[in-house]
């Protein structure tokens, strides 16, 4: 099977998997994903093209926010690379980089350092929360689950474990910036993602100024 083959086909799967998604991690966020890991992929030619577009594709298929059953996803996701052809090291990397490249991870103490494509495939996912995707994407999914817009009174929380991160009582969609989206760029990994990433902190920062001034009402 050609790698365009197995690509559309992975597409395919991913697309069948997260068609009912109602909190901003559906088709159109992979879509943009495998788009803006391309545009790295232009920039870093030694990193697997397969490899990078196939976790590019999947990364969201086994996310334990939108999957009730992660080991049965994995699963899933490991036959299915099987049955296009994936031999059993691409699945690995494949599962290695889906399993280790997400911001919660970075709150646990079982951390380990991801290839290039995963590096690549981890910007390419971050771009897409950060800037004015970002900030759409992250009202879409607070009001998901019903968090508050914002209240003054409710800080930022700090070092959280996964857990807490998780845990989205008292959370409110403002927060969310600063306990993640902000952080985001300065954790990119390659030259053309840190790039952008500064412009679309930019957006953020103006975006929370704005914000909180109209609340307060002083513009």
């Amino acid at each position: 099977m050609e790698a365009t083959e197995q690509l559309a086909a992975i597409k395919k799967f991913t697309s069948q998997k997260l068609a009912g998604d109602a909190t901003g991690h559906g088709v159109d966020h992979i879509n943009r994903v495998v788009t803006n890991a391309k545009m790295l992929l232009a920039e870093e030619p030694s990193a697997n093209y397969l490899i990078t577009l196939a976790a590019a594709y999947l990364h969201d298929v086994i996310d334990d926010k939108l999957v009730s059953n992660v080991s049965s996803a994995q699963r899933d996701v490991e036959a299915f690379l099987g049955s296009v052809e994936f031999v059993p090291n691409q699945v690995q990397v494949v599962m290695f980089i889906i399993n280790n490249m997400s911001f919660s991870k970075t709150l646990t103490d079982d951390q380990h350092p991801l290839p290039l494509e995963g590096q690549i495939v981890q910007d390419a996912d971050r771009l897409d929360a950060i800037g004015a995707i970002g900030i759409t994407r992250a009202i879409y999914y607070g009001g998901h689950h019903s968090e508050k817009i914002y209240d003054p009174k409710i800080k930022p929380r700090q070092n959280m474990t996964k857990a807490e991160y998780r845990n989205l009582d008292n959370e409110t969609i403002i927060n969310h910036f600063y306990e993640k989206l902000l952080k985001l760029p300065e954790q990119m990994n390659t030259p053309v993602a840190k790039r952008i990433a500064r412009g679309r902190l930019e957006t953020m920062t103006t975006f929370l100024e704005d914000f909180k001034a109209e609340w307060n009402g002083l513009k």
